[in-house]
């Protein structure tokens, strides 16, 4: 993956990590209705419209919610999300370094490892299972 590189912006943390994400911080992750308040904050960020990652972090660990632009409604996860929640956490830090950070999502948990070094992070990895979740035959 290219360096990730951080950009200010009034909503919050903004990362572009392949797709563009925003980053929030969000107690009470459980009860948050991912689909109306994510489809709010999309298009604020510019007109082709944003991802929006709600995340909670505790002990090291984030958990992540995520609303996904064209599939218009929260996803199980995101791989680019992920690594941009990751991103925030050791932009937080501010502390140049290696890192591994456990992440859990609905739809599994995995890791990201990526050296934060002047507010850029590179050498990014993200670690975890590669499963099957649907097979089907279209007939045309």
């Amino acid at each position: 993956m290219k360096n990730i590189v951080q950009v200010q912006h009034e909503l919050g943390f903004f990362a572009n990590t392949g797709s563009p994400h925003l980053v929030l911080e969000y107690d009470g992750l459980d009860s948050l209705n991912v689909k109306v308040l994510g489809s709010e904050l999309r298009k604020r960020h510019s007109e082709a419209g944003t991802n929006v990652n709600f995340i909670h972090i505790h002990d090291s660990i984030i958990d992540i919610r995520t609303f996904e632009r064209g599939v218009e409604d929260e996803t199980l996860a995101c791989g680019t999300g992920i690594t941009a929640a990751a991103f925030y956490l050791t932009s937080k830090l501010n502390s140049n370094g290696h890192y591994l950070i456990d992440v859990r999502a609905k739809g599994g948990n995995c890791k990201v490892e990526l050296d934060y070094r002047d507010q850029m992070a590179e050498n990014v990895f993200l670690i975890g299972p590669a499963v099957n979740v649907f097979s089907g035959f279209l007939r045309v």
